[in-house]
C-alpha cells in the first residue's frame, strides 16, 4: 500500500469537508466515467444544439495537512494556510505591467513546483467580454495560455455560436496556475490567486463577465450556492452584469448539462444586445 493511514486519514477529512463546506458534488470525481465524442455546438429547428461532448474525469490530489499522534491515536489538525499577504497593484496600470509584476509568482510553492507557466490570460485587453474559467489544464499549462484544450475548444465554438470571436474577448481563470491532475482547486489557493483576477477585470473593466463553473461563478459572486442555483440569471459583480453557466469540460462528462447551457448563452447574448442598443 503506498500511503500509511495517517495520510489516508488526511486525505478523506480535508476532501469531505471542502465539499461540504463548497457544496460541489459529485464528491469523488473519478464518479465520472470517460467518454470520447465529438461536439457540434449548432442550433437545431427546435433552438437547441444538436449534439454535446464527453470528457475527462479529475483526479483529486492531497492537500497539505499537520498530523500529529497522541498515545498512539491519530489526531487530525486543521490545515496548514498557504494564504499570503495581498499586494498593492495600483502602479499596475495595464496588463502587461501587471504580468510581469506576477509571472513569477511563488504564493502557492507547491503550484509553483509543478508547473510549467503562469497562465496569466488571453484575449482583447479592452474586451466587452471576458470569461472566466477555473484552472489552466495540461495544455494551458504548456503553452501558457487559457482553454487550449479540448474544452478550450468547446468553448471556441459555444463562442461562435452566439457570434462572439474568441479574440475579441479576454478569457482567464481563478487559478493562474494548474492544480496536479487536473484537480479541483483548494481554498487556499483561490485566496492567494483571486486578487490577480479582480485587477485583471479592475484593468479591462469589460460591460460583461461569463463565469464557468463553480469556482468561478462562487468566486466572483462571494458566495457558496451550488453552480444550480447560480445559473440561469444575471449578478453583478462590482456593478458588472455576471452570469454563470457550466464549465466546458463539465459538458466534456456530462451531455445533460448541454441544453441548460444553450439557454444561459443565449440569454448571455441577448443581454449583451440589449446593453448595446
Amino acid at each position: 500500500m503506498s500511503k500509511d493511514k495517517p495520510e489516508i486519514i488526511s486525505d478523506i477529512y480535508n476532501y469531505l469537508k471542502f465539499y461540504n463546506e463548497y457544496k460541489n458534488y459529485p464528491v469523488y470525481a473519478n464518479e465520472v466515467e470517460h467518454i470520447d465524442a465529438s461536439f457540434d455546438f449548432q442550433e437545431t429547428s427546435a433552438g437547441k444544439p444538436d449534439s454535446i461532448i464527453a470528457g475527462e474525469k479529475q483526479v483529486y490530489e492531497k492537500p497539505v495537512y499537520e498530523m500529529k499522534k497522541a498515545n498512539e491515536d491519530i489526531v487530525v489538525e486543521k490545515p496548514v494556510s498557504i494564504y499570503s499577504p495581498r499586494k498593492d497593484f495600483s502602479h499596475c496600470d495595464s496588463l502587461d505591467k501587471f504580468y510581469e509584476e506576477i509571472k513569477d509568482c511563488r504564493k502557492c510553492s507547491h503550484l509553483a513546483e509543478t508547473r510549467n507557466n503562469l497562465v496569466f490570460g488571453y484575449g482583447n485587453p479592452a474586451a466587452e467580454i471576458v470569461v472566466v474559467g477555473e484552472a489552466p489544464g495540461a495544455e494551458g499549462d504548456k503553452q501558457g495560455k487559457p482553454f487550449v484544450g479540448r474544452a478550450g475548444k468547446l468553448l471556441t465554438d459555444i463562442l461562435k455560436a452566439i457570434e462572439f470571436d474568441r479574440e475579441d474577448v479576454f478569457i482567464c481563470n481563478i487559478l493562474k496556475c494548474r492544480p496536479p491532475e487536473n484537480r479541483n482547486p483548494l481554498p487556499g489557493e483561490i485566496m492567494n490567486c483571486e486578487p490577480y483576477l479582480f485587477k485583471q477585470l479592475e484593468l479591462i473593466k469589460p460591460k460583461m463577465i461569463l463565469a464557468l463553473g463553480t469556482f468561478a461563478g462562487q468566486t466572483l459572486l462571494k458566495s457558496k450556492e451550488p453552480l444550480g442555483k447560480l445559473r440561469g440569471s444575471f449578478h453583478e459583480y462590482n456593478g458588472i452584469k455576471l452570469l454563470v453557466t457550466y464549465h466546458p469540460a463539465a459538458l466534456l462528462r456530462n451531455p445533460n448539462w448541454k441544453k441548460p447551457t444553450w439557454e444561459d448563452v443565449k440569454l448571455f447574448r441577448k443581454e449583451f444586445d440589449s446593453m448595446k442598443k
